[in-house]
């Protein structure tokens, strides 16, 4: 099933429970614009409601860049700094970086460069697979910007202190495997090997019960500010739901009758 035309700068193709995300935009290194970042946010509202979708894949077209962040063509740089802040998503860039309330495990394909709002969106992800040829930076600073759509809040809560505002404050490009050392990326790989290792990770996850997963980030995304004891006894309605669901039941079962489970995702 696909989402998407041709002609489309971002395509959604949804195969097989996952939703295969592109932003397919490489004569600008996958630059957002406007008319993308509508685009973008009408995929997660949409994955959003598609209980079939059960992971996704982010990623940007060509070879050399996951997303460069906004697209700084003429009508862009004519806004102040002040401008652009008064109108930031409250999902953040890409309608993705800020959001929390899509709860299907999202992989981050990153293929080349992911810079300021790509590297958000990167921070927007759950799971981070690197080409060894990727970079990474938050480098609003250097073109006099910040980065507001979520880089700043994200990068402190995700990696030490120290080596997030070792990028903050320089705005330079670090390489995967610096990311990776960091935390913040989870495997990085040869690029002719980004497909394969993607696929493996893909699987790992429609490996496991979707309704678990689904309760799994919804748990995380609204416990972050309580205590340990607390998130542990928050009754979430999709965590009761997971429990209490067709999944639940076949996982034990399947065990129990050394079989693989089959998933009905409720």
């Amino acid at each position: 099933m696909t989402d998407s035309t041709p002609t489309d700068e971002v395509r959604c193709e949804i195969s097989d429970h996952v939703a295969w995300v592109t932003i397919d935009r490489p004569n600008v290194l996958n630059a957002v614009d406007a008319r993308t970042h509508t685009r973008l946010t009408e995929i997660w509202a949409r994955i959003e409601t598609d209980r079939d979708v059960r992971a996704v894949v982010l990623t940007g077209g060509g070879q050399r860049a996951f997303c460069v962040g906004a697209d700084m063509s003429a009508s862009a740089v004519e806004q102040t700094g002040l401008q652009y802040w008064a109108q930031c998503d409250p999902n953040g860039f890409g309608g993705l970086s800020l959001r929390d309330t899509l709860d299907v495990p999202v992989i981050a394909r990153v293929n080349g460069y992911a810079l300021g709002g790509g590297m958000e969106m990167v921070l927007g992800c759950d799971i981070v697979i690197a080409a060894d040829t990727a970079k990474f930076g938050l480098t609003e600073p250097r073109v006099g910007r910040m980065p507001l759509d979520g880089g700043i809040a994200q990068l402190v809560r995700r990696i030490p202190h120290t080596q997030a505002m070792g990028l903050l404050l320089t705005g330079r490009k670090a390489a995967a495997a610096e990311l990776h050392r960091m935390g913040l990326v989870n495997e990085v790989v040869p690029a002719a090997k980004l497909d394969e290792t993607v696929e493996r990770w893909v699987a790992d996850l429609l490996a496991c019960a979707p309704s678990s997963l689904r309760a799994i980030k919804h748990l995380v995304q609204h416990t972050a500010k309580l205590s340990a004891r607390e998130a542990q006894s928050a009754r979430l309605p999709a965590v009761i739901e997971a429990l209490d669901s067709a999944d639940s039941a076949e996982g034990v079962r399947a065990f129990q009758e050394k079989r693989a489970p089959v998933w009905v995702g409720r």
